[in-house]
């Protein structure tokens, strides 16, 4: 029987399957698909009356079984999927797109007779420029399909109007560093199953978060290793609110404004948890520690000025890398992967390599703009350079290699683990990983304004 409608856009998976042998069938399961979640037009400070009307003013979005009554919370439809690498298995193919027959409709995004593309906002009528850029060559990698420029254009208008008007992230002079990140662009192409551009904004919000993060504390815009734990503990407190007492509380609350770091934060983790589950947001929160352990790591590394081993690099890469990314997909999706489910070994295993993968590629894709900030910036390349006596050359296209081996293990375990564990819910959410992962390559080889290639070839 013919799948109900198309699965969520995917890349590497199908691929990386049709090596395991198996013959799985999607089973049917009493997943639920969840409508565009309730958003707030502006967070509340998180103490006295105001947070309590916030909290309780707008109800979460609540399952909808089977998909939206009366077509008003229809999703709309994937924005296609990027082109695969070989032929896959049929049966590990079948696996890969989902469960069909009754009762699974609810398990996809749309069906064809329901399904109603949202026209573009005014705003969003001139698409972007044509994406430019070339792979690095010898990088194992998907192509992707250009992202919809109606979706990038909206993304675009509405995050640059949040980052300067709501939370004052940039001043105009950082203006065109902002139009250069291109994070309009990079979102709708990690995430080409978000049902609505509201739940796009979910992870863009986050992402432009993050890097003001990095940008103000650790960074470009006067960041410095010195008294970065302290700075990171307080940013997180807007992730993690603290628990304190009536007399302390408002003074810590007031800290919650007092940068822009501490403002995104805040705003944008607002945002997600009135879209995402208690289980989802405490994941997340828990990633985030994890990458700003990874940032106090490097950090220390810096005071010392202390070059690790290469083992010792990619132990803290792990940690301090893109892992909160994936890990909401999908909140972005607009669905929910079972904490037990999430926290399975394996699953924990495919999550980590690709946060790592990725995050060498950034390495790689960002060493040029590296070398050139002042000091000794850690990359992979640099370390490997400097550890193991090699050109520098030589340590980039040994770099290479070292992505190539994990995204080829990302790859494995995220197939194995289909094929061990084809609950659709699994499955549909290592396909969700997989597509931003692609993604995220995509933004990287395409954002010439930021990167650009070494003369190694």
């Amino acid at each position: 029987m013919p799948v109900p409608g198309p699965s969520p856009a995917q890349s590497s998976l199908p691929a990386a399957a049709a090596r395991f042998g198996a013959h799985g069938h999607g089973r049917g399961a009493d997943a639920v698909t969840v409508g565009r979640p309730a958003l707030p037009t502006g967070p509340a400070l998180p103490f006295g009356p105001a947070a309590a009307r916030t909290s309780h003013s707008t109800p979460a979005a609540s399952p909808v079984p089977g998909g939206a009554p009366g077509g008003d919370l229809v999703a709309e439809p994937a924005r296609g999927a990027a082109a695969a690498t070989a032929t896959p298995n049929p049966a590990l193919e079948r696996i890969m797109r989902g469960p069909s027959g009754v009762g699974t409709e609810g398990l996809f995004f749309f069906t064809p007779h329901r399904a109603r593309p949202a026209a573009p906002a005014p705003e969003a009528t001139v698409p972007p420029p044509a994406a430019e850029g070339r792979p690095i060559p010898g990088l194992y990698h998907h192509p992707v399909p250009e992202p919809d420029p109606a979706r990038v254009a909206e993304v675009s208008r509405r995050i640059k109007r949040w980052a300067v008007d709501e939370v004052e992230a940039y001043p105009p002079e950082w203006e065109d560093q902002f139009d250069g990140f291109s994070v309009g662009r990079y979102m709708v192409a990690c995430h080409p199953d978000a049902p609505t551009v509201d739940h796009l904004m979910i992870a863009t919000r986050l992402m432009v978060a993050e890097n003001v993060v990095d940008d103000c504390y650790c960074e470009d815009h006067g960041g410095s290793p010195v008294g970065l734990g302290g700075r990171l503990l307080l940013a997180h407190t807007a992730l993690d609110p603290v628990h304190t007492t009536a007399e302390y509380e408002p003074a810590w609350a007031e800290t919650l404004l007092s940068d822009a770091p501490r403002r995104s934060y805040r705003s944008a983790m607002e945002y997600f948890t009135r879209a995402a589950t208690p289980s989802q947001a405490d994941r997340f929160r828990h990633d985030m520690a994890r990458l700003h352990m990874g940032y106090l790591a490097e950090a220390a590394w810096a005071e010392t000025k202390y070059v690790p081993e290469v083992s010792e690099y990619l132990a803290m890469r792990q940690f301090n890398n893109f892992r909160p990314c994936p890990t909401i997909t999908d909140t972005v999706g607009g669905y929910e992967l079972p904490a037990e489910l999430h926290a399975m070994p394996a699953m924990q295993r495919v999550i980590a390599l690709a946060g790592n993968a990725t995050t060498i590629s950034n390495d790689l894709y960002s060493y040029t703009k590296e070398l050139e900030s002042p000091g000794m910036h850690l990359n992979l390349p640099v370390v490997i350079a400097e550890r193991e006596g090699l050109s520098d050359k030589e340590a980039y296209l040994k770099a290479v290699e070292v992505h190539n081996d994990l995204m080829h293990a990302f790859e494995a375990a995220a197939a194995e683990l289909a094929v061990s564990c084809p609950d659709p819910r699994v499955v549909r959410f290592l396909r969700g990983v997989a597509v931003w992962v692609d993604g995220n390559h995509y933004w990287h080889q395409t954002n010439t304004y930021r990167y650009n290639l070494p003369d190694f070839w």
